[in-house]
């Protein structure tokens, strides 16, 4: 129910920045930005539906601003912009659309009705659509400054950091101690019990998939799916409303998560999407950013048209002002009201190539990122990848990001299913020197993992050789093919002890080689839980028990949280295994290297053995007494040296000791035979002693600080 625009004499000019919507001097200050604008309209809907038209006639730098006095927090609205609509130039401004402030704090509703959001009439290139969008699309809501507080931000050193990358209603959907009115939400990822449970497994900080609003794509809305990750994003400030117990209140409640996990001493890290938006391609709908300005904020090319380096339908302009100063307002928002650490950029790499060029580690955009005094200080977190070629750039991000290292996955997952020998595999264990140390980066910037939210779980990496995403309705043509996965002879689950048997070691041998290795672990939750997908490597439009965690209590899941903890708790108490700085073969106090790699028969690896694709077996050697890891005072920290004997191959193999120049004796600490990782003796062995390594296997031996 729409009304024509009348001049209101009460409206002040207000300024242009902050962007959004401000409670101030007893009214409502707006300030929205299009360069292209001949008209710009700020639309306030009350709770029947009714719209009244309010004209911005102040503009500045760009900027349409006004100060409406009345209005007040709670307040649903949007705006209308009349200008240019050409799509030959890029161009999409539309009236008939009412559209979500890109600044809007909080967004109510969903689209109910897709053809009523586009933009167009018939086809994306032919007329605009005059087809009235209020009451089928989200609106903003103004929201009130400050709220909980969110506690005293950890600050945990990235070398001490344990990354658990979880979805906030998928961790808690079934959990049975969180109230039923609280599962998968905040507040549900809040309680105490989901608290003590991370506290108790060791996790230092939690990554949580997509949490800033977003929008189910067309493609899913027309088949009646929805986006279970959320990496497809309607608003860059607002909490995702889906996940607050009480619609309305998912900031305070957002901020109350972050104050109890800080209370707990551990971090949040939010995956942000600055790379695409749920607009989609030309053929999308018209929600937000289209209708300010389309090529302000998405990457076109010379003839207008829109180019997509995402595999989204769309991508974000990197080297646009007007993005530029979105992302960064965005994560300070983040950051400074909502307390977050840290932040993990997917398709970072897009935000690497302005104009979908060439990819540049010192773009404007990611070199805002790090010059900023707020965000410097976060913990930044690269995929360095995108949907193309050109943009897989592992190892080429500037010094102060860190990146999820997608070579460790693969350096890893073919050494334990025997497809490859122990060349790379070394430098992986070691923080991938190769990678980073030429950045100016340190061993933390590389974050190890072999599972994440997209592709298989642990579990089903060692139950699954193919993907099986029949239930995505794609016909199982989504989702990589490249699992490196193997599924021991069977496919999928099976009754075979000896078959499920090896399948556990391996998980095993797979999540202690992560916890292990030198640089920042990331696990994904209910890996630790033994959770499966059943083979769906990609489910991310499947919101139910295929994604959620399970919290049944069966042997088998049990039997890995005691190894998870063990694991986790090992590499916390060990400062040697976790140093900050790359090992280069300096001397220590006692004469031997930082570092040495061993054969089976207890002497040093020669570049034969390196050379031999068939090797299976690998020593490491970790000199204690002149570890890198520092106290939170700054002082070295000592530690035991430590022997880590891998063997992939599928017979046992007899394993040499070193000689006494390492030390006297060998204290074994974990063993991936046993179910929960205990040495079968922990007897401690003599130098030079012969040990059988199982098939498959994985041994860590202490050698105690010489006193």
């Amino acid at each position: 129910m729409a009304t024509h625009p009348t001049p209101d004499a009460q409206v002040l000019a207000g300024r242009p920045f902050p962007l959004g919507a401000h409670p101030e001097a007893g009214g409502v200050r707006f300030a929205v930005a299009s360069r292209v604008a001949e008209r710009v309209e700020l639309c306030l809907v009350d709770d029947e539906g009714a719209e009244r038209r309010i004209e911005l006639t102040e503009r500045t730098f760009g900027v349409w601003h006004g100060l409406v006095p009345g209005v007040t927090p709670g307040q649903k609205y949007g705006f209308r912009v009349h200008g240019p609509y050409d799509p030959a130039t890029g161009l999409r401004c539309n009236p008939h659309k009412i559209l979500v402030d890109p600044y809007a704090r909080r967004i109510s509703g969903t689209t109910t009705d897709l053809d009523a959001a586009l933009g167009y009439a018939d086809d994306p290139d032919g007329p605009l659509s005059t087809v009235d969008s209020l009451g089928s699309v989200p609106l903003s809501v103004v929201t009130s400054p400050g709220g909980p507080d969110t506690g005293v931000k950890p600050e945990i050193p990235f070398e001490e950091t344990v990354v658990y990358e979880l979805h906030v209603k998928g961790f808690t959907a079934q959990h049975p101690d969180v109230p039923e009115a609280l599962r998968g939400t905040y507040l549900g990822l809040a309680h105490p019990a989901v608290i003590d449970y991370l506290v108790r497994l060791g996790v230092t900080a939690v990554e949580l998939l997509p949490v800033q609003a977003f929008s189910d794509e067309p493609s899913l809305v027309r088949d009646g799916r929805h986006n279970y990750w959320g990496y497809s994003p309607l608003g860059y400030f607002a909490p995702h409303a889906g996940y607050a117990s009480e619609l309305g209140r998912e900031v305070e409640e957002f901020r109350t998560m972050v104050a109890a996990l800080h209370a707990a001493n551990i971090e949040v890290i939010v995956d942000v999407v600055y790379n695409h938006t749920c607009e989609g391609g030309p053929d999308g709908p018209t929600l937000s950013f289209r209708g300010y300005e389309a090529t302000a904020y998405y990457l076109h090319d010379d003839d207008g048209h829109m180019a997509d380096i995402t595999g989204c339908g769309n991508t974000l302009e990197a080297s646009s002002p007007t993005v530029i100063r979105l992302v960064t307002d965005s994560l300070r928002y983040w950051t400074t009201e909502l307390g977050v650490d840290g932040f993990r950029f997917d398709l970072a790499s897009t935000m690497g190539r302005p104009r979908g060029g060439a990819f540049d580690a010192d773009s404007a955009l990611l070199t805002a990122i790090t010059t900023d005094p707020v965000l410097s200080r976060c913990k930044l977190v690269a995929e360095p990848w995108d949907a193309t070629g050109e943009g897989y750039k592992v190892g080429f991000f500037a010094a102060q990001w860190a990146e999820w290292n997608g070579v460790y996955r693969d350096t890893v997952r073919d050494f334990w299913r025997g497809a490859t020998g122990v060349d790379d595999l070394a430098y992986r264990l070691s923080g991938s020197s190769d990678l980073y140390d030429h950045t100016l980066r340190r061993p933390w910037q590389s974050i190890n993992f072999v599972n994440a939210h997209d592709g298989f779980t642990l579990r089903d990496l060692v139950s699954y050789d193919e993907k099986h995403n029949e239930a995505n309705g794609e016909d199982n043509r989504d989702g990589t093919n490249d699992n490196r996965s193997w599924n021991h002879g069977v496919e999928g689950e099976t009754d075979d002890a000896d078959v499920t048997a090896l399948r556990a070691r391996q998980a095993r041998n797979l999540f202690a080689t992560l916890l292990l290795s030198t640089g920042t672990p990331m696990f994904v939750a209910g890996d630790e839980r033994w959770r499966t997908q059943h083979g769906n490597n990609n489910a991310y439009c499947l919101d139910d028990p295929t994604s959620w965690v399970d919290w049944d209590e069966s042997p088998e899941s049990e039997q890995m949280l005691a190894f998870a903890r063990r694991v986790v708790f090992l590499r916390a108490n060990s400062p040697a295994l976790r140093q900050p700085e790359f090992f280069d073969g300096r001397t220590t106090p006692t004469g031997r290297p930082d570092l040495i790699w061993l054969r089976p028969d207890g002497q040093e690896m020669d570049e034969e053995a390196w050379a031999a694709d068939e090797c299976r077996t690998l020593g490491m050697w970790i000199d204690g007494s002149n570890s890198q890891s520092r106290t939170r005072e700054g002082e070295l920290q000592a530690d035991h040296s430590w022997l880590l004997l891998m063997h992939a191959g599928a017979e046992p193999v007899e394993v040499t000791l070193p000689g006494a120049e390492f030390g006297t004796t060998f204290e074994p600490v974990l063993d991936t035979t046993t179910s929960d990782g205990a040495p079968r003796s922990d007897e401690p062995l003599p130098a030079g002693a012969v040990v059988t390594l199982a098939g498959r296997s994985l041994l860590l031996l202490e050698a105690p600080r010489e006193r």
